[in-house]
């Protein structure tokens, strides 16, 4: 199937943009729009544990979403938080961590990071006294520094923060291995898979992690957030909740009513991607990106930054051009109705370490499902007009 063979079921992009700027969010698929509006006009808009049919409706709605996400990521649906977006259930569940944390404990993290991977457990450490940490990572490759890491992560370490997916180069560290490193030492593992879960198969069980983050509206769904918290952890840690609200559960982290029609679009959206398979997903996108990644590469006037090749990166590629400022560059772009972001992305700790900051940044094109390859000829010409 072709980029141009799914381009019917996402309207956001029948306007002739060509769309790279999905690792800041995704066009919506059809299914996931019509279930937010469905369930807006079905009358069901009522709240949790009541006694009438609405009400009913609204926890099968909770029930049945966290066991479709829950197959999406090979997790345990008792898992399965929802919220507003991973930035928001970060800050939320560091500010539970942090009540468990005291002077002399360490949290670990990279500068390969997303600012919502580093700010809220820095805040945590700030507030409870710990110790926050950052691992760099190669400024050649873009690799994290395993020996590094391995090397931060002592036995007074708590939390290990790692991303799945640099949301800027691309970069996927092994969390496995992160995560085995980690639980050597007794240590827990909060992996932020928001630019990881779009592009490939992900299984919370078989990475082993403590918490795994996704945002819906990077997958083709609503503006939402979603916390894989393993259920033993997720009942025991100090959540700031109001009193009524449930003791145990997933529920617990849901502060107030939930979004029901974002949880509705959510699920829609996992059950699409179920469908077309994340693996097929996966392949589709490499045989685009690849000749994105290689055209670039080959002109003199332009530098990628991070891994060169294909191999453990998700279709993201952060490039500047010689004597152009990235913002004048998406300008440029933006002219030709091709949309890609400029600057950091929010990877705040990695533009510093590329020592990039003052420049500007990076040019970020990503590709995602309705990406095609007559887009990607798009976005190289006015590039290569640059020179």
């Amino acid at each position: 199937m072709t980029g141009a063979d799914v381009r019917h079921r996402f309207p956001g992009v029948r306007d002739g943009w060509a769309r790279f700027d999905g690792p800041a969010g995704t066009q919506m698929v059809d299914v996931a729009i019509r279930a937010a509006s469905e369930w807006s006009a079905s009358g069901n808009n009522a709240n949790t544990h009541g006694t009438f049919a609405a009400a009913n409706a609204t926890d099968d709605l909770l029930e049945r979403a966290r066991g479709v996400v829950a197959q999406l990521l090979d997790a345990d649906p008792q898992s399965v938080v929802f919220g507003a977006n991973m930035t928001t259930l970060t800050f939320a569940f560091t500010r539970a961590v942090a009540r468990t944390l005291q002077p002399g404990d360490r949290v670990v993290g990279t500068r390969l990071d997303h600012d919502a991977n580093v700010s809220p457990w820095r805040i945590a450490c700030e507030e409870s006294g710990a110790e926050h940490v950052l691992a760099p990572f190669s400024t050649v490759d873009g690799r994290l520094d395993m020996d590094a890491l391995a090397a931060l992560i002592t036995p007074n370490t708590k939390w290990v923060a790692v991303t799945g997916a640099s949301n800027l180069i691309g970069t996927m560290p092994d969390v496995k291995a992160v995560v085995a490193l980690a639980h050597r030492v007794g240590a827990r593992v909060f992996v932020d898979a928001v630019h990881l879960a779009p592009h490939m198969p992900v299984s919370v069980r078989d990475i082993g992690c403590d918490v795994l983050a996704t945002s819906p509206y990077k997958w083709y769904g609503p503006h939402a957030g979603v916390l894989c918290i393993e259920p033993n952890l997720l009942n025991a840690l100090p959540v700031a909740k109001v009193r009524p609200a449930d003791d145990v559960g997933p529920r617990r982290f849901e502060t107030g009513t939930p979004n029901f029609e974002n949880i509705a679009a959510t699920e829609a959206a996992a059950r699409y991607l179920l469908e077309e398979d994340m693996a097929s997903v996966a392949a589709y996108e490499q045989e685009v990106f690849a000749p994105l990644l290689n055209g670039l590469l080959a002109m003199a006037h332009v530098r990628v930054w991070g891994s060169p090749t294909l191999e453990a990166r998700t279709p993201t590629v952060a490039f500047t051009v010689d004597g152009v400022s990235p913002d004048r560059v998406a300008e440029a772009l933006a002219a030709a109705k091709i949309a890609v972001w400029s600057g950091s992305s929010y990877a705040v700790e990695l533009v510093s370490h590329l020592g990039l900051t003052e420049s500007g940044g990076v040019v970020r094109a990503g590709v995602v499902r309705y990406v095609t390859h007559d887009d990607v000829q798009r976005l190289l010409s006015v590039v290569q007009s640059l020179a």
